[in-house]
């Protein structure tokens, strides 16, 4: 009786302890379930891996904008097949033959300044202009079409200088200053370098004037009053053994006389001092009226 008790006693008690444990729940930072795991995997005290997901595939993204699939060898035709590139816009055409107006006159203004245009400015875009932009397109690899386009402005930018007045306008025919006043009285040769003139004249009247040209900054034109010293129609310059024809000497070595150069290659050139005369039969008449000491003002 007593180990019937006993027995009974016992199989309660486990009763209520496996009620207990089953009702359990694992918190937070406790010790894994052990649910779904072998006796081996128990008494080792590890969970049975879980089997792995097979990994998506990953969809065909399909050939790439060049036609070579993606991902596929750098080496691979499809790959070194490059995208042609556009062709280059062709550059602006600013002036071509026959246009006219001031920006053909400042065209041509920085063409003379690099010895490419020898004719004064006329505005007009004539023959010898396009002749010029040929020669000097082709001297910077640009195309020779003798058109003057974006291209080719710019590099003729950068090589010249802002035209003045004088260099756009004063080439011929150009509108002698107000005189100086040492110039009113008596006969005197009245050179204004401001406006590149020469005038003749006689107790304050102007009998003529015409285009000058004078030295280079090396070897300037001297200013002031002189007095015309000797003339000789048929010089030569024995410095520079070139020809002076017309020449009046008013100081020391410089004189006014016409210079063939100056006719032929205007104000891209530049004198060693002497006043320059580009119309020949101009000064022929000057020659012939003035006698030797006459007075000479040369001024700004």
């Amino acid at each position: 009786m007593g180990r019937r008790k006993t027995t009974w006693w016992a199989a309660a008690s486990l009763v209520v302890v496996a009620a207990a444990v089953a009702g359990c729940t694992v918190q937070p930072g406790s010790e894994p379930s052990w649910t779904g795991a072998t006796d081996d995997e128990r008494n080792a005290g590890r969970a049975a891996p879980s089997p792995a997901a097979p990994a998506p595939e990953k969809p065909d993204p399909g050939p790439s904008p060049s036609g070579s699939p993606s991902g596929g060898p750098s080496g691979s035709p499809s790959a070194r097949r490059a995208t042609p590139s556009p062709s280059p816009t062709p550059a602006k055409v600013l002036w071509e033959p026959g246009d006219k107006g001031r920006d053909v006159r400042e065209l041509q203004a920085r063409l003379r300044q690099i010895a490419w245009l020898y004719e004064g400015p006329t505005g007009v875009y004539d023959r010898a202009t396009e002749e010029a932009v040929k020669g000097f397109q082709g001297k910077r690899g640009l195309p020779r079409t003798g058109r003057m386009d974006t291209a080719g402005w710019q590099r003729l930018l950068d090589m010249t200088r802002e035209p003045g007045r004088w260099e756009l306008y004063l080439m011929g025919g150009q509108k002698p200053g107000p005189p100086d006043p040492r110039c009113l009285e008596g006969r005197v040769l009245c050179v204004d370098k401001t406006t590149r003139t020469l005038r003749w004249m006689v107790d304050g009247r102007t009998v003529s004037h015409m285009a000058v040209r004078f030295g280079s900054v090396a070897t300037p034109t001297r200013e002031g009053e002189f007095t015309v010293y000797w003339k000789s129609r048929h010089h030569v310059s024995t410095l520079y053994d070139s020809p002076m024809p017309y020449a009046m000497f008013f100081s020391g070595g410089q004189a006014v006389h016409y210079s063939p150069d100056f006719a032929t290659r205007g104000y891209a050139g530049a004198s060693h001092g002497c006043v320059n005369v580009r119309d020949e039969k101009a000064i022929a008449g000057l020659f012939a009226s003035v006698r030797e000491g006459d007075k000479v003002v040369v001024h700004r």
